[in-house]
């Protein structure tokens, strides 16, 4: 067990944050399951929430009936001091990131907390690297976004291939990240985060450019390798799976992320690393009719964001922040994705990992996700190196966190190539 030395008499290992939420409630059912001896606690703004929420959680996993219930707002800086605190990790549910998610962050790093949340918001991401990653190195505080869906299963996928590599003495030239399967539904909170991103670049330009920057969570933006250019929105056939891809909506920051954990990897990857992340579509060589479908489908919606009719327009289609599906569609949920690697002085892949996981995406399987990144941040040894910064889960977690998720009904597996 990892412990810093001003973390020896605080409260708890891990405090969910937003635990009254849709997502929140999930990762805490989880705990309470499977971690009762873990000392955790639920946060939030209302008392009377929490306990209605506790109570109802204990129903089910009597472990629960006893958790801490800690009160804080979002807005009050002293509060949320008093938080962070209490704890050795906060995983925050609580977005759109970029409105609710910044003064926790900086009590975080000012704390010596360490922080874990579900954020696919580049432009808070990149705020949070710029405001905070020299004060969290320096004060040995590990800030770690994208620890969902977004973007765990890729930054962990091409961090795993590239262990392969390694053990083949090589480094990775290109990695094609493919989306086999996503049976789930559409995340409020993520429509809340995509509106709020939309109203951002529609008042500032510099936002818009911004989120097209192929390596906008780059640590240094100067120092370009420009081995990736923008991202795709046409269908392709992919000739090493002989199928159509369409573009994938959540490429736009998991292709970020995994640049990032490249450079603060000290381009281990590969100084000339690419990577490219696609949506798989069904009928093979026929599939152009599908992947254009679902190309137009996808630069339809993203449309509906540009202007304010439209929005109330999409909004009324959305599930609201909070909402979500039923235990059974939650459960009937899975994913898959396959990365494909090709390793520096190959014309082709000869390098494939998949990567799975039982649940719905954007709901059951990220508070899997969160819930293992905030316990291998509280309990786990940090990886050499990154002790301290606005890391990426693999750059502060690695090894360690691939173990606890293949526990967590994840699995990491090396296939054959096509």
């Amino acid at each position: 067990m990892q412990t810093k030395g001003n973390q020896t008499s605080r409260d708890c290992d891990v405090v969910i944050w937003g635990a009254t939420g849709f997502v929140g409630r999930l990762v805490a059912e989880y705990m309470a399951r499977f971690y009762p001896a873990v000392r955790w606690a639920m946060a939030g703004r209302s008392h009377d929430k929490l306990e209605r929420v506790r109570r109802e959680i204990a129903a089910e996993f009597p472990a629960a009936t006893n958790v801490p219930l800690l009160e804080a707002d979002a807005d009050d800086e002293a509060s949320l001091k008093s938080l962070v605190s209490r704890t050795k990790v906060i995983a925050t549910t609580v977005g759109p990131y970029g409105l609710y998610g910044k003064k926790l962050l900086a009590a975080c790093v000012e704390g010596r907390t360490d922080y874990c949340d579900l954020t696919g918001e580049v432009p808070f991401i990149r705020w949070a690297i710029d405001e905070f990653h020299d004060a969290a190195k320096a004060s040995q505080t590990r800030i770690v976004p994208t620890c969902g869906f977004d973007s765990i299963p890729s930054d962990l996928g091409v961090f795993f291939l590239m262990e392969q590599a390694r053990q083949r003495g090589k480094s990775l030239a290109e990695v094609r990240g493919f989306v086999m399967e996503a049976k789930g539904g559409f995340s409020g909170g993520t429509f809340a985060s995509a509106m709020h991103i939309s109203d951002l670049m529609a008042r500032d330009p510099s936002v818009a450019r911004l989120v097209a920057d192929p390596y906008a969570l780059s640590p240094d933006r100067t120092r370009r390798f420009d081995a990736d250019g923008p991202d795709r929105f046409t269908p392709r056939f992919d000739a090493s799976l002989q199928a159509w891809t369409a573009p994938w909506l959540m490429a736009g920051v998991n292709t970020r992320v995994v640049r990032r954990s490249n450079a603060l990897l000290g381009h281990s990857y590969g100084t000339s690393f690419k990577y490219t992340e696609e949506l798989v579509v069904s009928g093979g060589r026929l599939g152009f009719v599908p992947a254009a479908i679902t190309t137009g489908a996808m630069v339809f919606g993203l449309s509906l964001f540009a202007f304010t009719s439209t929005k109330k327009l999409a909004t009324k289609w959305m599930p609201a922040p909070g909402e979500g599906p039923s235990k059974a569609v939650r459960e009937r949920g899975r994913f898959v994705m396959r990365f494909l690697g090709r390793l520096e002085g190959d014309e082709s892949p000869t390098l494939a990992v998949r990567v799975a996981g039982r649940g719905d995406p954007g709901y059951l399987a990220t508070s899997r996700m969160l819930a293992q990144s905030a316990l291998c941040l509280a309990l786990d040894a940090p990886q050499p190196g990154f002790e301290g910064g606005v890391l990426t889960p693999a750059t502060a977690m690695g090894k360690h966190l691939v173990e606890r998720l293949r526990g967590a009904e994840m699995t990491f597996d090396v296939e054959s190539v096509p």
